[in-house]
């Protein structure tokens, strides 16, 4: 079974790993892969909003 999570979450789990858990530790706990956090951070990584909800709304209206 795949499991999907939304991009509020996504960038919750890069933010964990900023304050200092490590990827390992992260994945292992909510059941990802390394690559899979990899990707994630390559995709949302320069992302640097106060909320997650004001990124969606942000990409939302970027995306024509």
């Amino acid at each position: 079974m795949k499991k999907h999570f939304s991009e509020e979450k996504i960038i919750g789990f890069l933010r964990e790993v900023e304050s200092g858990l490590a990827v390992k530790e992260l994945c292992r706990h909510h059941g990802f892969s390394e690559a899979s956090y990899h990707l994630w951070r390559n995709k949302f990584g320069s992302l640097r909003c106060p909320r997650p909800s004001a990124c969606a709304n942000w990409r939302r209206r970027t995306r024509g």
